[in-house]
């Protein structure tokens, strides 16, 4: 009897802890991989006299000045201009990037028309349109802000007309037949029903958006993320550059969670 009562407990253990370590291993193992090879190419770094200039990029040296940002505050001072320059590209992005998506998506004349000229526009570089930005907004920052917005328009649009064009057409014939006018099967269908695509969209425009960031604030701001990298880069701080690029990477993590959860939120079916 003792045999038989020990066993269930024993394999309840065993169960409770599987789950766990299947979920944590796998990013917990990335991550040992990741500072194991950044330390051996500190050691590189300190061993070769070849590679000295690198030396401020080992992980001792990053840490050290990634812990120096963050009490001093530099790092919040940096990132504040950058998160509210990325905030509004994303806002102006997805406020004309979802109707847009939407309207193509439910009319097909609408999307053989925009495809030709949407496509070649979407392989043009964000940045080739810093000129034009520069000389068409009065500001730095609204010249940033249309750069990212101009990087970010894109997979919002097409993630969201794909979305639309995934809708079973039985759902929209069903919210007609039932009284329903366009406006309303909009909001109780369509939208519904290309939430979670919209916000894959943007997820996907916020990892563009990060990256055109830095670049864009090498133009003539002095704030943010990308003007405090080219300011170590100019004083051949690169213990501080590296953090700040680690800063950029663990910021624009966080972020992406955040939109990660929400789209595991956003599942939609029909009811009635």
């Amino acid at each position: 009897m003792t045999l038989v009562d020990v066993k269930p407990v024993e394999r309840t253990i065993g169960f409770q802890w599987r789950p766990i370590i299947k979920r944590y291993a796998p990013p917990l193992a990335g991550i040992a991989v990741f500072v194991a090879v950044w330390w051996l190419a500190g050691l590189e770094f300190g061993g070769n006299p070849r590679a000295a200039a690198f030396r401020g990029f080992t992980i001792d040296r990053t840490a050290a000045a990634l812990r120096e940002l963050i009490m001093s505050g530099d790092a919040l001072r940096a990132a504040a201009p950058s998160l509210s320059r990325i905030l509004q590209g994303l806002a102006w992005a997805f406020a004309i990037g979802a109707p847009v998506g939407i309207a193509i998506g439910s009319v097909t004349f609408l999307e053989r028309m925009t495809h030709l000229p949407f496509q070649i526009l979407r392989m043009v570089s964000p940045l080739a349109w810093m000129p034009i930005a520069v000389l068409t907004f009065a500001t730095w920052d609204g010249a940033i802000v249309f750069l990212i917005a101009a990087a970010a328009i894109w997979p919002i649009v097409f993630a969201t007309a794909a979305g639309v064009k995934r809708i079973d057409p039985l759902w929209l014939a069903m919210a007609r037949n039932l009284g329903g006018s366009p406006l309303s099967v909009l909001t109780a269908v369509i939208v519904p029903a290309v939430a979670q695509d919209i916000l894959t969209g943007l997820r996907l425009a916020l990892g563009v958006a990060w990256i055109v960031l830095v670049p864009a604030e090498f133009l003539g701001v002095t704030s943010g993320l990308g003007y405090a990298i080219n300011d170590a880069r100019d004083t051949l701080s690169y213990d501080r550059l590296a953090a700040l690029v680690l800063l950029i990477g663990l910021i624009g993590y966080v972020i992406d969670a955040v939109v990660s959860a929400a789209i595991r939120r956003t599942q939609w079916t029909p009811t009635a």
